[in-house]
Parts: C-alpha cells; sequence; structure tokens
C-alpha cells in the first residue's frame, strides 16, 4: 500500500469517529462523523483539496496544513507524528511546553536509580526532576528555587560547579553548542535571549564560546563526566542522554559511575542525605 492510500485511509478513520454535535454541525447524517467539507471548514483548507488528500491523489501536504488538519481532527500527539510521517516522511517539530515538573512514573523511574544520577532537563537546560544520587554528586537542587535550576548559570556563575569539573573548559565549550543546537530544534532561540544576554555579560568565557557559534549533541560528548566531589574524590561516570516518551521536548541524562566501588559508595552517600 503506498503513503497516499495509507495517509487518506488514517485520515478518513480520525474524521469518521468524531461527534458532529459537539462541534456545533446538525443535521441527519447517514455515516458516522464528521463531513470532509467540516474537516476542511476546520482545518481553513479547501474541501476539494481535503477530499484529494482522502482519496490519495492530493499530492505532498505543507506541514502547515498538515498542522491545521491535526487541530480540526483533535489528534494527539502520537497521531500527529503518524500523520506527519505519512504526509511527509518525517517526524513534526517538536512542541514545547513549560515543564514545573515530571509525571509520578517517570519519578519513580528516577529514584530507581539508587546508585547512578539522573536529571530531566528543558531545552533551554532547565532541571525538572532528578533523583537522590543527583542531589548528592551534582547539585541538590531541590535547595534552589524552579528559576535557578538552569545548568549554564550553574557552569557559568556558581564557582563551586566551576571548581568541582575536571576540565571546565572542555565541558563549558561541549554544553554550550548542545545547549544551542537544542534550544534551535526546540524553536526556542528567542525564549532563550534574555537568559543568553545575562550569561552574557555575566561570564567573558560565555560570550566568547557563544560568538563561536559552534554546536554539539550527547552522543559527539565521548559519554564521560568527571568530578571533584567534597566527600568522594574523584568520580568518573558514563553519561547516556534520552528523549522522554511522550514528552520530546525533555532529555533523561543519566550517568553510571564506571566502577562498582563508586557505584557502592554513591548508593552509601545518597542513603545517608
Amino acid at each position: 500500500m503506498d503513503t497516499a492510500r495509507s495517509l487518506g485511509d488514517f485520515l478518513r478513520s480520525r474524521r469518521t469517529r468524531l461527534d458532529p454535535a459537539s462541534f456545533g454541525f446538525a443535521g441527519r447524517r447517514r455515516t458516522p462523523g464528521l463531513r470532509r467539507e467540516e474537516v476542511a471548514q476546520r482545518a481553513n483548507i479547501s474541501p476539494t483539496w481535503y477530499t484529494w488528500l482522502e482519496q490519495g491523489r492530493g499530492g505532498a501536504p505543507s506541514a502547515d496544513v498538515l498542522e491545521r488538519i491535526c487541530g480540526a481532527l483533535l489528534l494527539t500527539d502520537a497521531e500527529r507524528e503518524h500523520l506527519f510521517m505519512l504526509g511527509l516522511g518525517r517526524p513534526p517539530e517538536v512542541r514545547y511546553r513549560s515543564a514545573d515538573g515530571v509525571s509520578p512514573r517517570l519519578q519513580r523511574l528516577l529514584d530507581s536509580l539508587q546508585t547512578s544520577p539522573a536529571i530531566v532537563k528543558t531545552p533551554t537546560w532547565d532541571v525538572v526532576a532528578w533523583n537522590r544520587a543527583a542531589a548528592v554528586v551534582l547539585t541538590d537542587y531541590g535547595t534552589l528555587p524552579p528559576g535557578g535550576r538552569n545548568i549554564l548559570r550553574f557552569l557559568f556563575r556558581n564557582p563551586d560547579v566551576r571548581a568541582r569539573q575536571h576540565d571546565w573548559d572542555s565541558v563549558a565549550r561541549f554544553v554550550v553548542g548542545a545547549f544551542r543546537a537544542d534550544v534551535a530544534r526546540a524553536g526556542l532561540v528567542s525564549e532563550v535571549g534574555e537568559l543568553v544576554e545575562e550569561l552574557r555579560h555575566a561570564s567573558p568565557e560565555f560570550d566568547a564560546l557563544w560568538r563561536d557559534n559552534d554546536v554539539h549533541s550527547h552522543e559527539e560528548g565521548g559519554g564521560i563526566k568527571r568530578l571533584m566531589h567534597p566527600a568522594l574524590g574523584s568520580v568518573e561516570l558514563e553519561y547516556s542522554a534520552f528523549s522522554v516518551d511522550g514528552r520530546p521536548d525533555l532529555g533523561m541524562i543519566v550517568y553510571t559511575p564506571v566502577d562498582r566501588a563508586m557505584a557502592e559508595r554513591i548508593g552509601q552517600l545518597a542513603a545517608s542525605a
């Protein structure tokens, strides 16, 4: 089955499940769901064009048209992604949603990692969730107000955090490049303007790195983080970055101790905290 036909079948299935009365459409119906022209009206597109899409002969729709159809059909995030894959062969752009925390299920997952520090961050690098191991090894985020949990502020404005980095220059260059890539991917370049200007004025190092325009991803970072910890001494951690299922705007980073002895010490420190 070709993708145009699959796209049409999917649109038809989503259209016929909707209740016309809930949208103010009256009149007797021979078939369930909205009519094609009603979907087109809600999406502000041509009824003929929408009909062609359902019939598999409309050609490749634009991302804007697909977004409007998603809204007209009240598609879920998973359905939206499926529609874009059928219509354009790629997923849609990530929708950024402000986050004050995470679901209880995700927090339980973080808490189960008793010897591995783990955090969840937004595309603007604000930490919104963490486990006890992260609090004792990285930063005790719970003692900070939500606005003070930004990783770039830690790195460039907190001398204690800076002093604990094994190679601050390399860490700073990587973080700025990854931050730049994340905010661009999420369409948040303008939203971070105030933070960027704050850091450029507060830190000549950040200003220089920002003007370099380098970009990085977590996969390029080598996967190793080294810290000097006041209680643990030299700590070497492997890190892995993951997207959060159902929330592609959030990223989870898990830091795993390289050796078992350090893992046990982190677990003991976390348990006693």
